[in-house]
């Protein structure tokens, strides 16, 4: 690396209305360097990557690439100038093969005329092959895990061999081996002398690859810090601006009356040499009580949730019965209406509705509540909104205030305040806080414990397993879409999950 600065942010503001998301931001990243961005939900560091990236256009300040001014008007404007951008939410067309994504808007050609196809996927089988991974590039988008769309995105960023590659939480969704080919990955640019931003909660990621750190909060910079120089809990610290402690979040208590009872349930996969998603899985959970479901990416944990709220894409066999009685979800209003409420992994294709804002967002599947002679109360539909705003601390202008206009975080705020305000019975959150800072995962976490108080009984998947650990009582284990383990608090550890999450 250079003393000379490959970027530098000087007296960068954004205000969005009365919102102000960057106020005077300065600081440099160096050639060849990975920096680490780091803040809570809503401290600016996704708006900061828009504007670097061209997303956003209107800001005041300045921006330099290797000494001279730049102001992008778009994404293709900061691409020709070799700034790339991997978004935590990812950005594809689901009815597209996996290659026409990589080159979508700059298609390959013959004689400047025809569609190249056949390159095309040449060229992304030879970027699969990069990553490691089984990717065809043939395969639809929509066919795809989110894991393995996050690596087509990742592709969709090499091709354009940036010398400038921003990642927003990269390995969100990506199974631990996923990640250590990403790590490889990453080493290979550096050695190429390309310049990383790293967006991530994730503070082991952050101290395994990053030089130097700089920490946001409330749209400012709050301090550039050497890694070699600091800590996860300074960092966190400077974050969230007080000391965050993760132990005692779930008060032990007796649970109550059984909720839920599962007996051998399975889910078919046509046409998969496997044949089942899912296979005599037996499980129960109980008033005040908190069910994890442990495994690696493709172990059954979010096909186990959708079963449970009548959206699996094929018909379950087996027994479900809630508070003693059988039932049978056809579609997730039947598992509403009988009190179970779930909250999507995937907030982007299932959860958030662009077009709305933050109070319908919040009230959609409760606007009966709201309701008189079938008529919706504006002013009731409002107070519920509010009232779930000021609970689950959502960062908002209002309630009025467009969903995208939230950060990450406070838009799975909302998905939860949406299955809170069903008053369910059971409530099933799948990976809750992926992509969700330290701050926010407390708040989440003693929100999951207060509501176990009420009685209320909750199913948790997590990729992360130091979560599980914090917040339940029990864990289930699968594996290819088989129960290989259940564990009590007493008897928890890292290495006992993993070894029955491996099938060991």
């Amino acid at each position: 690396m250079t003393d000379l600065a490959r970027i530098q942010f000087s007296h960068v503001t954004k205000r969005f209305f009365a919102v102000t998301a960057l106020d005077d931001v300065s600081f440099d990243v160096r050639p060849g360097e990975l920096l680490a961005l780091c803040g809570e939900n809503g401290a600016g560091k996704s708006t900061l990557m828009k504007i670097l990236s061209g997303v956003i256009a209107d800001y005041e300040g300045t921006i330099e690439l290797d000494g001279q001014p730049v102001r992008f008007t778009g994404t293709r404007d900061a691409e020709r100038q070799g700034v790339s951008i991997i978004h935590q939410e990812l950005n594809l067309v689901g009815d597209l093969s996996a290659a026409a994504n990589i080159f979508l808007g700059r298609e390959l050609t013959r004689y400047g005329v025809w569609l190249d196809e056949a390159a095309m996927r040449t060229q992304a089988a030879e970027l699969f092959a990069q990553l490691d991974c089984s990717i065809r590039p043939d395969d639809l988008i929509r066919t795809l895990r989110i894991g393995d769309q996050q690596l087509v995105e990742i592709a969709k960023a090499l091709a354009l061999q940036a010398r400038i590659l921003i990642m927003d939480e990269p390995t969100s969704a990506l199974t631990e081996s996923e990640v250590a080919r990403l790590y490889r990955i990453i080493a290979k640019l550096r050695e190429r002398g390309v310049t990383i931003i790293y967006i991530s909660h994730k503070m082991d990621e952050v101290f395994r690859l990053a030089d130097r750190i700089t920490v946001l909060r409330d749209g400012k910079v709050i301090q550039t810090l050497d890694r070699m120089t600091t800590s996860p809990k300074d960092i966190t610290r400077l974050m969230v601006g007080r000391d965050i402690n993760t132990a005692g979040f779930r008060t032990p208590q007796p649970v109550g009356d059984e909720v839920l009872h599962v007996e051998n349930l399975s889910l078919p996969w046509p046409g998969h040499a496997r044949g089942w998603r899912l296979q005599k899985v037996s499980l129960k959970v109980h008033r005040g009580e908190v069910l994890g479901i442990a495994g690696l990416m493709g172990a059954g944990r979010t096909e186990l949730l959708e079963c449970l709220y009548g959206s699996s894409a094929d018909e379950p066999q087996g027994e479900i019965k809630l508070r003693g009685e059988p039932v049978t979800f056809a579609d997730p209003q039947a598992a509403l209406q009988a009190g179970v409420a779930m909250v999507t992994e995937d907030r982007k294709r299932y959860g958030v509705i662009a077009t709305m804002n933050v109070r319908e967002h919040i009230t959609l599947s409760s606007l009966d509540k709201s309701a008189i002679a079938g008529l919706i109360q504006f002013g009731r539909e409002a107070d519920a909104g509010h009232e779930s705003i000021r609970q689950l601390r959502i960062k908002t202008a209002g309630g009025e205030a467009a969903i995208n206009s939230l950060s990450g975080g406070n838009q799975q705020k909302s998905l939860i305040a949406r299955a809170l305000r069903t008053n369910p019975a059971l409530l099933l959150l799948d990976d809750p806080t992926r992509g969700i800072d330290v701050g926010a995962k407390a708040e989440i976490y003693r929100l999951i414990d207060e509501l176990c108080q009420q009685g209320l009984a909750i199913i948790i998947t997590s990729s992360e397993l130091p979560e599980l650990l914090t917040v339940c009582d029990r864990i289930v284990v699968l594996c290819e879409g088989r129960m290989t383990g259940e564990f009590q608090r007493e008897e928890f550890s890292e290495a006992a999950l993993m070894e029955a999450a491996t099938g060991n």
